[in-house]
């Protein structure tokens, strides 16, 4: 697989392949929290596998609920946060599709996530999660298709950075 994308000389400069990534992301993200919105009760758990919960969450933080506790501030400064994050991944995508579509894509992954939950932070003043999975009594905070999407681009970066990337540059 990592083959395919780092010779997919074919995506090079296909900007538009990027920005449908992008969008695709959004909208299931978005789609997704609305679902659990209508759907599901805030807190309470539903279970779909042993080890896989949807529970409605509110969360005024950032990840795992970092700063949650705060009287509000926190809501600015991550919406600003968010957005020059968001401006700086859009540049370095475009940069980046020119040279090789592997980067681009794992940029293109966190920039959807962090326009996902941005949407969230400014219309709502928190992020809305749903998706808890857990072993036993150990939960993992309740995350979101915009965390997911945030982290495979992450995994993405990093098999980047350590297998894929051009020693010489």
């Amino acid at each position: 697989m990592l083959n395919f994308f780092k010779k997919a000389d074919h995506l090079k400069g296909k900007t538009w392949v990027f920005v449908a990534i992008v969008l695709i992301c959004i909208i299931a993200d978005q789609a997704t929290k609305q679902m659990a919105e209508q759907l599901l009760i805030l807190h309470k758990q539903n279970v779909i596998f042993p080890w896989l919960n949807w529970t409605l969450v509110y969360n005024p933080g950032a990840a795992f609920s970092f700063l949650a506790d705060q009287s509000g501030w926190q809501r600015w400064f991550f919406t600003a946060l968010s957005s020059i994050i968001s401006v700086f991944l859009f540049f370095w995508i475009k940069k980046e599709i020119i040279r090789g579509p592997f980067l681009a894509l794992a940029l293109s992954l966190i920039l959807a996530g962090a326009i996902g939950n941005l949407i969230d932070r400014s219309i709502y003043g928190h992020v809305i999660d749903f998706i808890q999975v857990h072993y036993q009594n150990h939960y993992w905070p309740a995350f979101n298709i915009a965390d997911s999407v945030i982290s495979i681009g992450a995994v993405l970066l990093l098999i980047e950075s350590f297998f894929m990337h051009d020693k010489e540059k």
